[in-house]
């Protein structure tokens, strides 16, 4: 059943520039699985320890996309994305309790649902465009539900953030957005090839 539910993503395996610890056919090992813990837990840490001090609404969607696609490329298994933003989830709410404070309700959002929204988005692609795609397409989504969720928060609970709200809501509506694709699209270039990809050796659980 693991076998089958964590089989190797051909797109992602033969597109990856990193050597993956992943080969087709084979049952998920030990250190794939802590490897696919282990990036989602930086993920979460990343967004709640590292502050860049940018003030755009919705730029804290890199720190949740890189990891997670450097997760995918070196361990390039179906559902993989979703461990990672299982990891991600609840390592953000125990630092977060750890420290009396966490992320904001935006970017736990925008954490939550990368991974999820990546393996959605991946699920059948191939290519390296289509693998490119995919990955701007998680990171949109990503941070257009925190969008929503954080102008919820805005409109319904005074006061809400640091910000005021007609300040956030004058760029949020365009940043998120923005933000999600140019973070998807980062992560893509950086971790896979957009062409000249290597196919892996035809099998099943690879397909």
């Amino acid at each position: 059943m693991l076998r089958a539910g964590l089989g190797v993503h051909r797109g992602l395996f033969s597109a990856a520039r990193i050597p993956a610890l992943s080969r087709p056919g084979g049952v998920i090992s030990v250190l794939e699985v802590v490897l696919l813990l282990g990036f989602g837990a930086a993920a979460a840490l990343a967004t709640v320890l590292l502050d860049f001090h940018l003030r755009i609404p919705g730029h804290a969607i890199l720190r949740s996309v890189f990891p997670m696609a450097l997760g995918l490329a070196l361990v390039p298994r179906r559902f993989g994305g979703t461990v990672m933003g299982g990891s991600a989830l609840s390592t953000a709410l125990l630092v977060g309790a750890a420290r009396g404070g966490g992320a904001g309700a935006g970017a736990l959002t925008s954490l939550s649902l990368t991974g999820p929204l990546l393996d959605l988005a991946l699920w059948g692609a191939e290519r390296g465009w289509r693998l490119y795609l995919g990955i701007v397409l998680a990171g949109l989504g990503s941070n257009l539900v925190a969008l929503l969720v954080r102008g919820g928060l805005k409109a319904f609970v005074p006061g809400s953030g640091r910000r005021p709200a007609e300040e956030w809501w004058a760029s949020a509506p365009f940043t998120y957005p923005i933000c999600g694709i140019l973070a998807g699209l980062l992560s893509a270039f950086v971790w896979f090839r957009l062409r000249g990809v290597k196919r892996p050796p035809d099998d099943e659980e690879a397909a």
